[in-house]
């Protein structure tokens, strides 16, 4: 069982700005996906902010360059940078087109923040045939860091996942709901349960070249991330978390704010431990413990045991490579 940080002083009220305080990543280069809204934002401003060279990477250039502006400023007034780099995961002639363009410029990361995604979307399919959350969420950013192989030893991959894990482990056998009847949430924790493992099989390949990854959660925040979830199954869901928290002593769930959202990936991306977080699951700015796997969904800490089972992962890594048609 894996044993919650204790050293950290960090927790799940600490924002960027807190886990960065103090932090010079003058010279350091960081990818993050997902830049046009929400928590890749932050994210990126904030490291850019504390002297990173920040590439964004975003399907929609227009809505981000927008959306950045700030982050460009940031960057600019403490000797960072920022830079924009067209990506769609639901796409990989497009994946694979910008880690090629990645590959080409020969200027490897120090750090990969695989931060966009979508959730509980209608039932649909990515331009190659792949049930939309899994295929956005998870294959995606599978090709993509893979293709680009573009983290420098000692360097880190962080992928961000979601107590959504907890709706459902991966299903191998029917990965694109042909067999089974689609529900959102089910799918949307398929993918989030996908990051996780992603991260266990990656940072068990490549530790031996000192580079390691982890996956995070951020907690519950309010972003465009939302769009397609009801109003109603989400205030039953924030009940169910309140009732179980009153059980244990706890005062009644709060949602983040961006910063705080961000804080964790950060935290985990260039603050903690490499040691600590190689292949773990993150929350609150420490290492989650396990939690049992019929615990209740609404419980809001700790992490699956299947979703850090290094045999599940490496069974998605073959998995995910037969589905891409490219080995790594």
């Amino acid at each position: 069982m894996t044993n919650i940080l204790e050293t950290t002083p960090f927790g799940a009220t600490s924002t960027t700005d807190d886990v960065l305080s103090g932090v010079n990543l003058k010279g350091q280069r960081i990818l993050v996906t997902g830049v046009s809204a929400g928590l890749g934002v932050e994210t990126a401003r904030s490291l850019a902010a504390h002297g990173a060279q920040v590439v964004g990477a975003a399907r929609d250039l227009n809505k981000a360059k927008t959306a950045t502006e700030q982050v460009r400023k940031d960057a600019a007034a403490h000797g960072g940078s920022f830079e924009l780099a067209e990506l769609d995961l639901a796409n990989l002639k497009s994946v694979r087109a910008c880690a090629d363009r990645l590959l080409a410029k020969g200027e490897p990361f120090d750090v990969v923040i695989a931060n966009a995604g979508v959730m509980a979307t209608p039932f649909g399919h990515t331009a190659d045939g792949f049930e939309t959350q899994f295929g956005t969420n998870h294959l995606g950013h599978f090709v993509l860091v893979n293709r680009a192989a573009l983290i420098r030893p000692g360097g880190r991959l962080i992928n961000l996942s979601s107590a959504g894990h907890r709706y459902a482990n991966v299903d191998l056998g029917d990965p694109n709901f042909e067999h089974t009847p689609y529900e959102p949430f089910v799918a949307y924790g398929r993918s989030k349960t996908a990051n996780i493992l992603f991260a266990v099989a990656f940072d068990q390949r490549h530790r031996s070249r000192g580079i390691r990854a982890a996956a995070v959660h951020p907690g519950g925040i309010q972003t465009e991330l939302g769009r397609y979830q009801d109003r109603g199954r989400i205030e039953k869901m924030i009940d169910q978390i309140n009732q179980q928290r009153a059980a244990q002593g706890k005062g009644p769930f709060q949602w983040k704010t961006i910063p705080q959202g961000a804080a964790t990936s950060v935290w985990a991306a260039v603050v903690a431990s490499s040691d600590e977080i190689g292949g773990q699951y993150c929350e609150d700015c420490h290492v989650a413990h396990v939690v049992p796997d019929d615990l209740p969904v609404a419980t809001n800490e700790g992490v699956r045991g299947y979703a850090i089972d290094p045999k599940a992962a490496e069974a998605l890594w073959k998995r995910s490579e037969e589905m891409v048609g490219e080995l790594f």
